[in-house]
């Protein structure tokens, strides 16, 4: 049965999600405050700020749920400032509306990153980015309104131009030039592909059995040099060379630069290994991950429909 549906942000998630629902049948509404996303008849793109409570709410009327798509810049302070507030007048709209709310989350908030993350692995992180993520799941659960949280971890695919996977590997292997890495290339590190997250976050808004937890999207371990060799070889290129960017630099450099210090936060994800386990998602939802040959030949093909492949 067709139904129709609202997504909040038109960044790689949301743009995703909003195409496989009108793939499947469904209809979308899709509000970013600049207007844009995907350009295909049944998406109805409107302008609308996360902080417009009205506007929002009433984009609600008939949808079966909400996919809350929107991010903030990489900064704990903007996380702060910006995502809570946003959450919770989705939240509140959607409980009146009575619909669920479906949330893309990461990683930040669970408290042992170095065992493998599971979905009852514990989430008490605090501080800087980790904590706002903590803080948001605790809001989830005490929300009126249902919710489903299906966690990913470091994007790759098509639109992902910002991820760890994304422009700057890509410009790596097609300009022939070397990768910098964050942190160790050859530590196991979990990557989503981005249709992946969609396909789960879409199936759990369908099954009101899934509501009220919090699920991984369909993910595999690999390293950072296994992901640019699969671009490579989707590409017919040669394999760029890869070093690594221990973290203890990153902090001496986070000393002089904003940017170095919001990635040095992070560079535990990228130091040692860095894996979630999906294996109880994919049973309840029926779902696998994309194979890595597979992810890496359709977001190298989006890249170069894209983007002009840089001169070597």
């Amino acid at each position: 049965m067709s139904q129709h549906y609202l997504v909040t942000g038109a960044g790689p998630v949301g743009s995703t999600v909003a195409l496989q629902l009108v793939d499947t049948g469904h209809t979308v509404t899709l509000a970013s405050r600049s207007g844009s996303g995907p350009d295909h008849p049944r998406i109805h793109r409107i302008q609308a700020d996360a902080m417009d409570a009205a506007r929002l709410e009433a984009a609600m009327d008939d949808a079966a749920a909400v996919f809350h798509c929107i991010h903030a810049p990489y900064t704990a302070k903007a996380w702060r400032e910006v995502l809570p507030r946003a959450e919770q007048l989705v939240l509140d709209a959607a409980g009146r509306q009575g619909i669920p709310v479906v949330f893309p989350e990461s990683l930040y908030s669970y408290s042992e990153p170095q065992l493998t993350m599971r979905e009852d692995s514990p989430r008490r992180a605090s501080g800087g980015k980790r904590g706002v993520r903590t803080a948001l799941l605790e809001a989830r659960a005490a929300a009126a309104a249902d919710t489903v949280s299906v966690v990913a971890a470091d994007f790759y695919g098509p639109f992902a131009m910002n991820a760890h996977a994304g422009e700057h590997m890509l410009s790596a292997v097609f300009g022939g030039r070397r990768l910098a890495a964050v942190g160790n290339p050859d530590a196991p590190h979990s990557f989503t592909y981005v249709p992946d997250l969609a396909a789960a976050m879409i199936r759990a808004a369908q099954r009101p059995e899934l509501w009220n937890r919090v699920l991984h999207a369909p993910t595999a371990p690999t390293t950072q040099r296994a992901m640019v060799e699969a671009y490579a070889r989707a590409a017919g290129l040669p394999a760029p060379k890869v070093s690594g960017i221990p973290g203890w630099v990153l902090r001496v450099l986070g000393a002089a630069s904003r940017d170095m210090r919001e990635l040095a936060e992070v560079a535990y994800q990228f130091d040692a290994p860095f894996v979630m386990d999906s294996t109880r998602s994919e049973a309840e939802l029926g779902l696998s991950p994309t194979p890595l040959a597979e992810g890496a030949a359709a977001t190298v093909a989006w890249w170069r429909n894209r983007q002009p492949v840089p001169a070597a």
